[in-house]
């Protein structure tokens, strides 16, 4: 799977790793309901820094189509809501 994050650029990410992004994605669904700002930051960053971690960075040249698209680690809980869909970031 290729993953955008905005700001950075793409990543290419087994599959196999999507049940730990689920976690982190429902975490901060909590937190989002729940207007936890602190809790928002840091599990997105947390969930950035997995995608990070546990994908292989495309060339910047590359532009493959991205099948999941996350916020930038700056991104607002504001803006996070609009990209929200009714699972999460994180589909499944």
């Amino acid at each position: 799977m290729i993953v955008r994050i905005m700001g950075e650029g793409q990543v290419r990410l087994d599959d196999v790793h999507l049940t730990e992004l689920n976690k982190l994605d429902d975490e901060l669904l909590m937190e989002m309901e729940s207007g936890d700002e602190e809790g928002f930051r840091r599990t997105l960053g947390a969930l950035l820094e997995s995608v990070r971690r546990l994908g292989t960075p495309l060339p910047d040249e590359a532009l493959e189509p991205s099948e999941l698209i996350l916020p930038a680690p700056d991104a607002s809980l504001t803006e996070v809501r609009e990209l929200l869909g009714d699972d999460g970031l994180i589909p499944g």
